[in-house]
C-alpha cells in the first residue's frame, strides 16, 4: 500500500507542479499585491500598506472619522449582490431545466442521438460569440427579439434589453441559461445512464407512479452527480465576466465581482485595490464551495 501511495504521488507530481506554476504563484502574487499600494504603471515601487485596501480609518482635522476600503465600498457590495443573485437564479434554473431535458433524452425515441447532439450546440459555442450574437438579437432598434414579441402582441414598444435597469440582469440570465443548460443536461444524463434499470423495474412492479419513481428512486441515486454539477456550475457562475462584459458593459445593475476587479486592475489604475477585490472573490468562492460540499454531503474521495 505504501508503494502504491508513493507511485500515486509520483504520477501526480507533474500536474501539481503545473498547477502551482499556473495558478498557485499568480494567486499568491495577487494576495500579496492586495496588501500594498502597487500601481500598474510601476509595480516595483510598491509599498506595504497592510489592510488599507480592505478597510482603513481616517480622522479629519475637524474630528470627523472616515472609513475607506473595499469592505465599505458600496460599489463592491453591489457587485457582490449582483454576482450572488445571478449565480443563484442561473444555477437553479439550469439545474431544473437540465434535469427535465436529461430525463427526456434518457427515454427511448427515434432520433434521440441527433437530439442529444443538437442540444449541446449552445454550450459548444464560445461565450464571446454567443454573447455578441445575443447582443444583436436583443438590440432595441433592430433586434429580432423585439420584433417577435411585438408581432405576438406581448409588448407594446421596443425594449432596450441590455441597457435598461429593469431588464439588463434578465437579459444576461436568459443568455446564460440558454448557453449553460446543456452542460447540466450532459452531466445529469450521464448519471441517469449509469442507473441500474432493475431498480426502476422493481419500483414499477411495486405500483409506483412516474413521479414517485423519480422522487424516491431516481433523484436520490443521482443526487451526488447533481451536486457535483451544481458545484461546478456555481463556481463558473460566481466568476462570470465575459458574458456581462460583452452584453452590459459599464452597467452598475449587472456588474459582477470579476468585472469590478478587472476595472480597478487595468482601467482605473488601482492595481492594489483590484488585487484586493480578486482576493475577496477567491475567498468567497472557496467558502461557498466548502459550504455547498458540506450541505450537499458530497464525497470527494470516491467513497459513499
Amino acid at each position: 500500500m505504501a508503494q502504491r501511495v508513493r507511485s500515486a504521488w509520483l504520477f501526480l507530481a507533474p500536474m501539481l507542479l503545473v498547477l502551482a506554476a499556473a495558478a498557485g504563484w499568480p494567486l499568491a502574487r495577487t494576495i500579496y499585491f492586495s496588501f500594498t499600494d502597487a500601481s500598474l504603471a510601476d509595480l516595483d515601487a510598491r509599498q506595504w500598506v497592510g489592510f488599507a485596501n480592505y478597510f482603513s480609518v481616517f480622522s479629519m482635522p475637524s474630528g470627523r472619522v472616515l472609513h475607506d476600503g473595499l469592505l465599505v465600498d458600496p460599489v463592491w457590495w453591489r457587485a457582490v449582490w449582483n454576482t450572488v443573485r445571478f449565480a443563484a437564479i442561473s444555477v437553479s434554473c439550469e439545474t431544473v431545466l437540465g434535469m427535465v431535458v436529461a430525463l427526456v433524452l434518457n427515454a427511448e425515441f427515434p432520433g434521440r442521438g441527433i437530439v442529444r447532439a443538437a442540444i449541446l450546440i449552445p454550450w459548444a459555442i464560445p461565450t464571446i460569440v454567443s454573447a455578441k450574437m445575443w447582443q444583436w438579437m436583443l438590440n432595441d432598434q433592430f433586434g429580432i427579439i423585439n420584433v417577435v414579441l411585438i408581432n405576438f402582441g406581448l409588448i407594446d414598444g421596443k425594449i432596450a434589453w441590455t441597457a435598461s435597469a429593469e431588464t439588463a440582469m434578465a437579459a444576461v440570465l436568459i443568455v446564460d441559461i440558454w448557453k449553460s443548460t446543456p452542460f447540466m443536461t450532459l452531466l445529469i444524463l450521464a448519471a441517469l445512464q449509469m442507473l441500474p434499470r432493475e431498480i426502476i423495474e422493481v419500483a414499477k412492479l411495486d405500483g409506483a407512479n412516474p413521479w414517485q419513481i423519480f422522487w424516491r428512486v431516481t433523484l436520490p441515486l443521482i443526487r451526488p452527480a447533481v451536486m457535483v454539477a451544481v458545484i461546478f456550475r456555481a463556481l463558473d457562475a460566481l466568476r462570470i465576466f465575459d458574458l456581462i462584459y460583452v452584453l452590459t458593459p459599464n452597467n452598475v445593475h449587472t456588474k459582477s465581482m470579476s468585472v469590478f476587479a478587472r476595472e480597478n486592475l487595468f482601467e482605473f489604475d488601482k492595481f492594489a485595490y483590484g488585487s484586493a477585490a480578486s482576493t475577496l472573490l477567491f475567498l468567497i468562492l472557496a467558502l461557498l464551495t466548502i459550504a455547498t460540499i458540506r450541505i450537499g454531503r458530497v464525497s470527494l474521495d470516491g467513497g459513499r
